[in-house]
Protein backbone atom coordinates (compact mmCIF):
# COMPACT_ATOMS: atom_id res chain seq x y z
CA UNK A 1 0.00 0.00 0.00
CA UNK A 2 1.18 3.55 -0.73
CA UNK A 3 4.40 2.41 -2.36
CA UNK A 4 5.20 5.86 -3.65
CA UNK A 5 5.31 7.50 -0.22
CA UNK A 6 8.87 8.66 0.32
CA UNK A 7 10.79 6.98 3.15
CA UNK A 8 11.54 9.70 5.69
CA UNK A 9 13.30 7.71 8.39
CA UNK A 10 16.77 7.34 6.88
CA UNK A 11 17.32 11.00 6.13
CA UNK A 12 20.44 12.52 7.72
CA UNK A 13 18.42 15.63 8.53
CA UNK A 14 14.96 15.94 10.01
CA UNK A 15 12.34 15.52 7.31
CA UNK A 16 10.67 18.68 6.11
CA UNK A 17 7.18 19.38 7.40
CA UNK A 18 5.98 19.40 3.78
CA UNK A 19 7.29 15.85 3.26
CA UNK A 20 5.55 14.60 6.40
CA UNK A 21 2.29 16.25 5.39
CA UNK A 22 2.54 14.95 1.81
CA UNK A 23 2.98 11.40 3.11
CA UNK A 24 0.02 11.85 5.47
CA UNK A 25 -2.14 13.21 2.65
CA UNK A 26 -1.24 10.32 0.38
CA UNK A 27 -1.99 7.80 3.14
CA UNK A 28 -5.40 9.34 3.90
CA UNK A 29 -6.24 9.44 0.19
CA UNK A 30 -5.38 5.76 -0.15
CA UNK A 31 -7.29 4.67 2.95
CA UNK A 32 -10.37 6.82 2.26
CA UNK A 33 -10.52 6.22 -1.48
CA UNK A 34 -10.85 9.96 -2.08
CA UNK A 35 -8.45 12.02 -4.14
CA UNK A 36 -10.46 15.09 -3.19
CA UNK A 37 -13.31 14.55 -0.73
CA UNK A 38 -16.76 16.05 -1.15
CA UNK A 39 -17.61 19.15 0.86
CA UNK A 40 -19.51 16.93 3.30
CA UNK A 41 -16.34 14.93 4.02
CA UNK A 42 -13.73 17.69 3.71
CA UNK A 43 -13.54 18.39 7.45
CA UNK A 44 -13.04 14.75 8.39
CA UNK A 45 -10.49 14.34 5.59
CA UNK A 46 -8.47 17.39 6.70
CA UNK A 47 -8.57 16.31 10.33
CA UNK A 48 -7.33 12.85 9.40
CA UNK A 49 -4.44 14.30 7.38
CA UNK A 50 -3.38 16.50 10.29
CA UNK A 51 -3.62 13.68 12.83
CA UNK A 52 -1.63 11.30 10.64
CA UNK A 53 1.00 14.01 10.04
CA UNK A 54 1.30 14.60 13.80
CA UNK A 55 1.60 10.89 14.53
CA UNK A 56 4.20 10.53 11.79
CA UNK A 57 6.24 13.40 13.18
CA UNK A 58 6.11 11.90 16.69
CA UNK A 59 7.29 8.57 15.33
CA UNK A 60 10.15 10.13 13.38
CA UNK A 61 11.20 12.19 16.41
CA UNK A 62 11.25 9.07 18.60
CA UNK A 63 13.26 7.12 16.03
CA UNK A 64 15.72 9.98 15.67
CA UNK A 65 16.12 10.28 19.45
CA UNK A 66 16.85 6.57 19.78
CA UNK A 67 19.63 6.82 17.17
CA UNK A 68 21.56 9.37 19.18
Amino acid sequence: MCRSIKVLRYSTTAPAEEDVRAAALQFVRKVSGYRAPSRAHAGAFSTAVEEVAQATQKLLNALQASRV
